[in-house]
């Protein structure tokens, strides 16, 4: 279990006080029971308290909302709502880590949008801990949409959209196409609404406190509190709740820090100096992962360990995906490298144009976005490398990449 940042930066609205996993009953002791009201009235609250998405996307919540509920009245097919737990970014701790501590919750969310946009299933998507929420949803037996638990494969991709909507359709968890896009048609051709299991939760609490209570954290562009997977100084990785806008700084010591790398794999690393002026902000956040490289490792190293991960856990179904990023990761591994770079770094750079915004989901699009940050951000490392020498002194791999040993 992923422990908690003791730092307190706002009030705790999506964990309890102390942080212990809570039940049913200890759930109706803080929030009360599920509030009634008719879905034009949940909409309104919604969009007032400029509710975004929290699975990386950040997109407005209530436009998703009523997009499915259009298209399930122009189709005539009872929408499906899928709660997204898959989490499959392997640095983010907070989806997890929130289903373990505040489930009901989430699932009070998942209820709310089933009733706002007349759904006819409901399923809860996760790759850990299926057994405890099967628990939960058996605690909540008034209910008036049954909820589904479903183990989603513990792989990158496997939470996107429209591998969710594919996987509930009885196929593989991959990526496809998305024209339509899944809140069109989705599951078994249904409009589907897949909305993160963080944003669930904020949706559970708008609908009880309204939009002014929400906006009394974060900022007047950005209300609203975000849940980061805080890496530092090496350690176990933890989350914590804060308002967006709190500078980055406060999140994590920057002193001896080379870079941080924010957003998840699919973001960007940001040289430490520069990372000493941002606040949390939704354009950036991605996956809502913060991770800091000591200046003892090499950042082209890392990013190269994370690149050739990213290329062997595509989908395989395009030619981006399929060529491009095995060419891209085995170029980036000579630079990684202490010795000669010949054309490396134009074919980079080359190779990145040729395949961002050609794919079947957007997997080569983060992928290239990590490397050109990389390239900007530890250009001086890389110079380093093209004489002869790296500058890190410790060689310890600090970003998780599960099945290295592949």
């Amino acid at each position: 279990m992923t422990a908690t940042l003791p730092d307190l930066f706002m009030p705790p609205r999506l964990f309890a006080p102390g942080a212990a996993p809570a039940g049913l009953a200890a759930h109706h002791r803080r929030h009360g029971a599920l509030p009634a009201g008719d879905p034009e009235s949940l909409l309104r609250a919604v969009t007032g308290a400029g509710l975004t998405g929290r699975g990386g996307s950040g997109f407005p919540t209530w436009r998703k909302l009523v997009a499915v509920t259009e298209a399930g009245r122009r189709t005539g097919r009872a929408p499906v709502v899928v709660a997204n737990g898959a989490e499959g970014e392997p640095a983010s701790r907070k989806d997890r880590t929130l289903l373990r501590l505040s489930p009901h919750l989430v699932l009070d969310g998942l209820q709310l949008a089933a009733r706002t946009v007349g759904a006819g299933e409901a399923y809860l998507a996760v790759a850990d801990g299926a057994t405890w929420l099967e628990t939960a949803v058996a605690e909540r037996t008034g209910d008036p949409l049954p909820v589904k638990v479903v183990r989603v494969p513990g792989s990158f991709l496997a939470g996107q959209s429209s591998a969710l909507a594919r996987l509930l359709s009885g196929g593989a968890a991959l990526p496809t196409h998305q024209r339509p896009p899944v809140r069109e048609r989705g599951t078994h051709g249904a409009p589907t609404l897949v909305q993160n299991v963080e944003t669930l939760a904020h949706l559970a609490l708008v609908a009880r406190y309204g939009a002014d209570w929400y906006r009394t954290a974060g900022t007047a562009a950005q209300p609203g509190s975000v849940l980061c997977t805080v890496h530092a100084g090496g350690g176990e990785p933890r989350v914590v709740e804060a308002p967006y806008g709190l500078p980055l700084a406060r999140l994590l010591p920057l002193e001896g820090v080379r870079a941080v790398l924010v957003g998840g794999y699919h973001g960007t690393w940001v040289p430490a100096r520069e990372a000493a002026q941002l606040t949390l902000d939704k354009s950036y956040l991605g996956a809502g992962v913060v991770a800091a490289l000591p200046m003892d490792r090499c950042g082209p190293a890392e990013t190269a360990r994370v690149l050739r991960y990213l290329a062997l856990r595509s989908a395989g179904q395009c030619g981006p995906c399929l060529n491009g990023l095995p060419r891209i990761a085995a170029a980036f591994r000579v630079l990684a490298a202490p010795g000669p770079q010949g054309t490396v770094r134009a074919d980079l750079a080359r190779w990145s144009g040729l395949v961002e915004g050609r794919g079947a989901c957007h997997h080569p699009d983060g992928t290239v976005r990590l490397v050109r940050s990389a390239l900007t951000a530890f250009a001086d490392e890389i110079d380093a490398h093209a004489r002869g020498r790296c500058t890190a002194t410790a060689l310890t791999p600090l970003l998780p990449v599960p099945e290295e040993r592949n």
